[in-house]
Formats: C-alpha cells, sequence, structure tokens
C-alpha cells in the first residue's frame, strides 16, 4: 500500500473534478482500484473508458463500502447529503471528504461522530469544460487543496487525506471552513457575480453600435467566467448566500467611493482608487513568486484531546503558513503525543512557532536537514 494508506478510492460523482480525481489517484498516487458512482451510466461508461474508474457502482453505498477513502465531487447542493450517506454506508477507518466550493453548509451539517472521519476540501483548480471526456490526471497538481477539518477530526483521518491530497500533486492548507467561504465570496463568487453584471451591461448597451464588436483584450479578461454553468453557480451563489451579500455590500462602497470622486471631479481620490489597488495587485504577484528555501521542522507536544489538530492546522492555515507535510505519533491517553509539521523556510518556521506558542503549545524548530 502506498504512504498514504489509500489502496481503494471511491468518487461520488465521477465528472470533471472527480474523472480527474480518479485519473491522478491511479498516474500519480498508486491506488490501485478506483470506485465510482455517477447518476448517468453514460457518465459511468466513459469513465471506464477514460480509465477515470476501475469499477462502475450501482449505488453510492457500493462505491463507498470497503475504501479507504470517498470523495464526494457531485453539486454543491447535493453534497451534505451525499457525504452522510457515504459515511453511513462505509467502514469506521473510512475518511470521507469533497471538493465544493462551498464548506460552512457541510460541517454545520455533521455530528461530532462525523466529524471525526469527514474533512471538507475544495481544490483551487477546475476548467471551463465539463464532463470526465475533459478530465485529465493533471488538473490538481500545484492546486491549493483547502482542507477543513472539525473540532471532533481524528489525527489520523486528517494525515490520511492530507497525504493523499499531497501525491497527487495539490498543496493541503488548512483553514477554518467559514473564513473559507468568506474568502471565496470575495476571490471567486464576486467576480462572477461582477463578470456576468458586466457582460449583460455591454450586451445591451441602447447606443447605435454593439458595444461587444469593441470589447476589448481587457474586457476579455475581466469577463472570462461570465455565463458559466448556470445551474452550478446559482447553487453556489445560495449556498454561500450570507457571505457573498457581505462581499457585495463592501464591493457596493467601493463603487460609491468612485462614483462620488467623479460626481466631485476629485482627481486625487480617483487616483488613491487606483493606487490602492496597484498596491494589492503587487503583493499578490509577489506571493506568487516566492522562492522555495529549506525544510524546517516544528515538534510540538500535544495532549490527548479532540480539536487539538484542527487548532494547530487551522491557525497556521488562517496566518498564510503552508504546512507541507505532518505526522502525528500518539503516545497514550494520559501523555497524548507529538505532532511533527514541516514548513518551508526559517522565518516561517519561527512565525509559526510564535502563533502556537500564544495557544499554549511548546514547539521546538529544527532545520529538516542540518
Amino acid at each position: 500500500m502506498a504512504a498514504h494508506g489509500v489502496r481503494r478510492l471511491g468518487i461520488i460523482g465521477v465528472g470533471l473534478m472527480g474523472g480527474s480525481l480518479g485519473l491522478a489517484a491511479r498516474e500519480h498516487a498508486g491506488v490501485a482500484e478506483v470506485r465510482g458512482w455517477s447518476q448517468s451510466r453514460a457518465t459511468l461508461e466513459a469513465a471506464l473508458e477514460r480509465g477515470a474508474i476501475t469499477v462502475a457502482c450501482d449505488s453510492l453505498e457500493e462505491a463507498a463500502a470497503g475504501a479507504d477513502l470517498v470523495f464526494v465531487c457531485t453539486p454543491v447542493r447535493l453534497v451534505v447529503g451525499h457525504v452522510r450517506a457515504a459515511l453511513a454506508a462505509s467502514g469506521e477507518e473510512t475518511v470521507v471528504s469533497d471538493v465544493g466550493s462551498t464548506k460552512g453548509p457541510l460541517m454545520r451539517a455533521l455530528s461530532p461522530a462525523e466529524q471525526r472521519r469527514c474533512i471538507g476540501g475544495h481544490p483551487l483548480c477546475g476548467a471551463e469544460t465539463a464532463g470526465v471526456a475533459n478530465a485529465r490526471a493533471s488538473l490538481y497538481r500545484g492546486a491549493t487543496f483547502f482542507l477543513t477539518p472539525g473540532e471532533h477530526v481524528a489525527p489520523a483521518a486528517y494525515q490520511r487525506l492530507c497525504d493523499f491530497v499531497s501525491a497527487i500533486g495539490a498543496r493541503p492548507v488548512a483553514i477554518d471552513p467559514e473564513e473559507h467561504d468568506r474568502i471565496m465570496a470575495v476571490v471567486s463568487h464576486l467576480p462572477h457575480v461582477i463578470a456576468n453584471v458586466l457582460m449583460d451591461q455591454a450586451g445591451r448597451h441602447p447606443g447605435s453600435r454593439d458595444a461587444l464588436l469593441s470589447a476589448g483584450p481587457s474586457f476579455r479578461d475581466l469577463t472570462r467566467v461570465a455565463g458559466s454553468n448556470r445551474r452550478v453557480w446559482t447553487d453556489i451563489f445560495l449556498e454561500n448566500r450570507a457571505a457573498l451579500l457581505a462581499a457585495l455590500a463592501t464591493f457596493q462602497q467601493g463603487l460609491q467611493e468612485v462614483l462620488e470622486a467623479l460626481a466631485a471631479g476629485d482627481a486625487a481620490r480617483l487616483g488613491e482608487t487606483i493606487e490602492r489597488a496597484a498596491r494589492q495587485r503587487e503583493r499578490l504577484l509577489a506571493m506568487g513568486s516566492l522562492p522555495a528555501r529549506d525544510l524546517y521542522r516544528l515538534t510540538v507536544p500535544v495532549p490527548d484531546r479532540p480539536g487539538v489538530l484542527r487548532d494547530i492546522t487551522v491557525t497556521l492555515g488562517d496566518a498564510g503558513i503552508n504546512i507541507e507535510d505532518l505526522a502525528m505519533h500518539h503516545i497514550s491517553a494520559e501523555l497524548g503525543g507529538t505532532l511533527t509539521v514541516y514548513v518551508l523556510g526559517r522565518e516561517v518556521a519561527e512565525r509559526a512557532a510564535h502563533l502556537l506558542a500564544g495557544l499554549g503549545y511548546e514547539p521546538t524548530v529544527r532545520p529538516e536537514v542540518e
């Protein structure tokens, strides 16, 4: 069995995301058996032909039974029901996750017992073309893969999922589910709303010349996601309704500032809105070009109680610290155990240690190679 401990993978919903997951599991993670289920038999046949699955199942329960790891890759409106069904159909050692773009509704729906072996997931990748016919093993390579462990997550379950995500080439990042949804509202869902509104406004321009005939590269870049799958995005907007409403309200405030500056002919105020955006864009570009540095190891003695793993991983994730790898060594219920966390760079490691010390832990920091 591979180091991630997944010999049999179950996939619920074998479309673009599920099919790509199956291909990546077989080609990059050495998974021997991939069992898939979709509502359409034609989809299952196509998945078998592509090699995305090795077994086409007649039910969700059949795909989940006996699996080491199950991914739910169905539309967000169905995720909670499908995750709970997969948990019910699988064994106590089976880990269940998903790839949906909202996490709060799922994690709030789970009982403490379900949280032990279910960790929400959201990979930041995809394609403009849907369906298993467009699946590819490289889809997850280099992608941030958000993980949202609950308060009662079992360390072994989290580690199995984390190791598997790394094996398919993605970068696992722990985050609080509600914070995840607030961030996605700003950087994913709001841009889709803006692109839709702008495209519709340009298309209905009442002048004598069709405005779309004059659209240049900047308009095309800004509206690339306009008109994306209606059913999928309606579900996403509604599932993340509260966070998206808050993001829209803040965006309205920004538009109001520009409107007032224009009405007053205030060049300085208009220029400041552009300068603020330029500074934030520079930060964005700098984040994408940070050089890889040496690997550092944080060793953290931890008690045997619920929530420890979630506290540590989410605290580091919220601080922008990417966990390259982790390992949990359990000693006993009385003595707890040791959590080993690997990060890139001495400065990052020292900042992580400071954050964990603030939570009451006593981490030690050492370079992996001395």
